[in-house]
């Protein structure tokens, strides 16, 4: 597989992300977290640059559910004052929880690329989605309900 116009093959000789100028990784000690990165195989970059997209996309994903929190109770939204807390309080718990979410997902991918396992599902998923549900559901009924 050719990398992108302009970039050398693989294989060239040129050092990979992360490693030192004679081509060889920093040692295991050097590397935070120590407990993913002592362990196992050096996976390809694309796996790990793609694990670090999904982690970031959980922390955007946790700002956007804190700012809808925060909106919820700043603007003067026609939202049942008790409905629009409700759903308020469920945003800023699940923006709170996400980045944990975030790094314990980063953490168990990073492991099972290096030991060659089946990736791990994200286990917030479920709730993240029934929280966001019950929330939507207490703002749209808050909208309807005089």
């Amino acid at each position: 597989m050719s990398g992108a116009p302009g970039t050398p093959p693989a294989g060239d000789g040129t050092p990979e992300a992360g490693a030192s100028e004679d081509g060889a990784p920093p040692p295991p000690g050097r590397r935070f977290p120590r407990s993913v990165f002592a362990r196992g195989d050096e996976p390809d970059v694309r796996f790990t640059l793609a694990n670090e997209r999904t982690f970031l996309a959980w922390i955007r994903t946790s700002l956007a559910l804190l700012a809808a929190g925060i909106a919820l109770e700043a603007l003067d939204l026609p939202v049942q004052r008790g409905l629009g807390l409700a759903a308020s309080l469920i945003f800023l718990a699940l923006g709170t929880l996400l980045p944990l979410q975030a790094w314990w997902s980063w953490v168990r991918v990073e492991q099972a690329l290096r030991m060659g396992r089946a990736l791990p599902s994200p286990r917030m998923a479920a709730p993240l989605a029934l929280g966001t549900l019950v929330a939507g559901v207490l703002v749209l009924v808050g909208l309807l309900v005089p």
